[in-house]
């Protein structure tokens, strides 16, 4: 009977050992990170296919009035894209528009205070790359808090579809400023890239 003991004892701590051993040596799951993201409001030129930083994008209120706006930064958003953070930077300019598209005089710049939501979708990036390493383009959705230059809060929305992203995703951005909502996005070239 001690020898059937001994041999129980001895087999369930070579079994427990071998399961300790397992689960120290198995890499992190990729799952439960963070995405540390750049985000660009882009120029595009297909001739050669190039993305690069730099560029202006508009969106349109309800009566046909306008917002044009400049910008990047970056964004460190929570596991799995849900969950409010304030690990952001960045910023740019903007200007509003009447709705014949003549500028109101009003104009400024702009400062991201905090990430509400960032949604990586899929699609590739095949050409050549100003911003970031090649492979690091990625596709998505993000919306960002921001604090306007004379005072007022909204939130700007970044959208990007590269190729090979679905055709439910838009590229380009919306904005709202105070009560103003710059619903009507007008196309423009956004790009989000992985920074670790």
């Amino acid at each position: 009977m001690r020898i059937v003991s001994a041999r129980l004892i001895l087999t369930a701590s070579a079994v427990a050992l071998a399961m300790l051993l397992s689960m120290t040596t198995r890499p992190p799951v990729a799952y439960g990170q963070a995405a540390h993201i750049r985000w660009d409001i882009a120029t595009f030129s297909s001739q050669p296919l190039t993305i690069g930083a730099g560029g202006a994008d508009s969106a349109r209120a309800e009566d046909n009035s306008g917002i044009t706006l400049t910008g990047s930064g970056t964004f460190v958003a929570p596991a799995g894209g849900a969950g409010r953070s304030s690990a952001v930077t960045g910023g740019g300019t903007w200007e509003t528009f009447d709705k014949m598209g003549i500028p109101t005089g009003d104009s400024g710049t702009y400062q991201v205070t905090g990430l509400v939501r960032w949604d990586e979708a899929p699609g590739t990036f095949p050409g050549a790359d100003t911003i970031a390493p090649a492979g690091t383009a990625r596709a998505g959705l993000v919306v960002l808090r921001i604090r306007y230059s004379d005072g007022e809060e909204g939130v700007l929305t970044v959208s990007c579809a590269i190729f090979e992203s679905p055709p439910t995703i838009f590229e380009g951005i919306t904005a709202t400023k105070g009560y103003v909502d710059y619903w009507n996005r007008i196309p423009g070239f956004t790009i989000f890239h992985t920074l670790r």
